[in-house]
Order: C-alpha cells, then structure tokens, then sequence
C-alpha cells in the first residue's frame, strides 16, 4: 500500500493514476495520522512555489510526521516540489525551511529561458553504485519548475538547461526525489517510478 500525501499543494491525482497503471494500491492521506506501519512507500508530491507549501506542510502537521517517517527508515519519494521540500531550505521569495533531509537548498535556476518547461534528459551520476536505473542515461522526462538544488553529494542524476547543470534526481538510503515528473513521463516514467520505488523499499542491510 503506497501513502499519497495530500496537503493540497501537490498533483496527487497524476500520481495516483501512475501507481494504478504499475498495479500498485495508493492511498492519498490528508492527515498524518494515517501514515501508519501499514504503508511500504510515502509519496510528497508538490506543485508551486516552495513557502506556502513549506508552511502548509508544517501547519498540518505533516513535516513532522514525514521527519519522523524517515528517522523510522521508512521510504519516502518526493516528486517537483516533493523533492525540493525535501531539502534544507528554499529561497524562492525569501529564506523557507524544507525537511532537512537532503542537505542543501533549492535556488533559482540562472538560465536563460524560465520556468524549465517541457521535456529534457536527465544524466545518471552513478551514485550510489548500487542503484540501477531502470531506464537509461540521457531519457526524457517532462520538467516544471524554476528553482533547483544544485551540487549534492546525493545526486543520482543531473539535467542541462543553457548551459547550467542541476541535480534532477536525489538518493539517499531510503529518501528519494525526482526535480521531474515521472507521472507524466510516459512508460519511461512508470519504468523509473517502479524501479526506484522498489530500490528504496528494499531491506536495509
């Protein structure tokens, strides 16, 4: 059973719909109380500027729950605006805290031509070594947003806009996230959505 939050300021609907299509049961919560045990996989999902949704997150009492779901070692994935608020802080419009579980924070991107709309190539680093991506380096996924986290030592991938480089995907132990949409996406998205869903969800040696 995978746990959609619901804090009214994500696409949650795409997202469950993508789940559905993998054959995956997904629940959307709108209280933290229901992220319960039973859960294998949270999804944060996010569109629109990171304050107000930082503060939605804290005021609902999801920030603390999803902090504490991750001390848990629980997977969590978080997608757009999910994978930003995962971080330290936002500085769209002044200075927001994020969850604080990926170190760094999220800028605006100094590209020529924004908002990144439309599709790109994401990169894979690499990193971590075990994970396989299970589509290949250089696929297109559709991108909406303005801001970005750059240099991270948890980049599992990177994507080009006029000639600057961003992280477009994060993976640390059971933490993932996905500057992309891969609701989106077509089958390559389901594929990487599935495949890192299962990657994080794995035992913890």
């Amino acid at each position: 059973m995978i746990a959609i939050v619901d804090y009214q300021v994500g696409n949650t609907g795409n997202v469950r719909r993508a789940f559905s299509s993998l054959g995956e049961e997904a629940r959307l919560l709108s209280s933290p109380a229901e992220l319960t045990p039973e859960f294998s996989l949270a999804v944060l999902p996010g569109v629109g500027a990171f304050g107000p949704a930082s503060a939605r997150l804290r005021a609902s009492g999801w920030a603390d729950r999803l902090i504490a779901w991750a001390a848990e070692e629980k997977p969590l994935l978080g997608i757009c605006l999910g994978m930003q608020l995962l971080c330290e802080r936002g500085l769209e419009e002044g200075i927001h805290p994020g969850l604080g579980l990926i170190p760094g924070e999220i800028r605006i991107l100094e590209a020529e031509k924004i908002p990144h709309m439309g599709w790109n190539s994401v990169e894979w680093t690499g990193n971590p070594p075990e994970f396989s991506p299970a589509v290949s380096s250089g696929e297109y996924f559709y991108f909406v947003h303005s801001y970005a986290l750059f240099d991270s030592a948890f980049a599992a991938g990177h994507t080009s806009l006029g000639g600057v480089s961003f992280t477009s995907m994060v993976l640390r132990g059971r933490i993932a996230g996905f500057q992309f949409h891969p609701e989106r996406s077509g089958r390559a998205g389901l594929a990487l959505l599935s495949g890192v869903a299962a990657h994080i969800a794995k035992e913890v040696p």
